[in-house]
């Protein structure tokens, strides 16, 4: 059954997902499981928070299947869903905690090809990629998610304004701010260099 489902399409399965069917849901959270998890942990850095969000934005997602009109792809619906819940938890620990807690459990991006680095070479690449990380972390959260969407997933302006319901118009003038943002901070280290 597993195999029959994996070649239907998305609209095919959230059809048969809408009349009951927990496999084909399954089998639509099983498509889009890594990819939720890599866009939430992108925003909380912290792999419990993003194991809770990921696991939330599915449920939501289940409940909330019968209300999807498929107006837009499921791929966009399940995302603008992780990055809402994403934003909503992060600006209730902003309330709470302040934006330490967030950065507390920041990972270096591992590359097998830092080994070829000499020591000076990995520390500053280590540093730079700590810098940027810390930057794009300090962003003002509209912008850090915009960012986010379109630069670390890959997504286009129209893709990343679907699932953050706003104009591409605003995706692109996010952008465009956030760059300058990350220049400005940014700056005072490649003047080091």
């Amino acid at each position: 059954m597993n195999a029959q489902m994996a070649d239907q399409s998305d609209e095919s399965l959230v059809e048969v997902a809408k009349k009951g069917d927990v496999n084909a849901f399954g089998e639509l959270a099983r498509r889009y499981q890594k990819k939720v998890y890599n866009t939430i942990f992108g925003f909380t850095k912290n792999h419990e928070v993003t194991d809770d969000l990921a696991q939330e934005t599915f449920m939501f997602a289940y409940k909330s299947l019968k209300g999807f009109k498929q107006k837009s792809s499921f791929y966009t619906w399940i995302y603008r869903i992780a990055v809402n819940l994403t934003l909503n938890h992060l600006k209730k620990m902003k309330k709470e905690k302040g934006r330490e807690d967030l950065k507390e459990n920041l990972s270096p991006i591992e590359d097998s090809s830092a080994s070829s680095f000499s020591p000076e070479g990995r520390s500053l690449k280590y540093e730079l990629q700590n810098r940027l990380e810390k930057a794009i972390d300090s962003l003002p959260l509209p912008y850090k998610s915009t960012f986010s969407l379109v630069v670390l997933e890959g997504m286009s302006h129209g893709q990343a304004a679907q699932v953050l319901g706003c104009s591409e118009n605003t995706v692109s003038w996010r952008m465009h701010k956030a760059r300058k943002m990350l220049q400005a901070q940014l700056k005072p280290y490649f003047n080091e260099v």
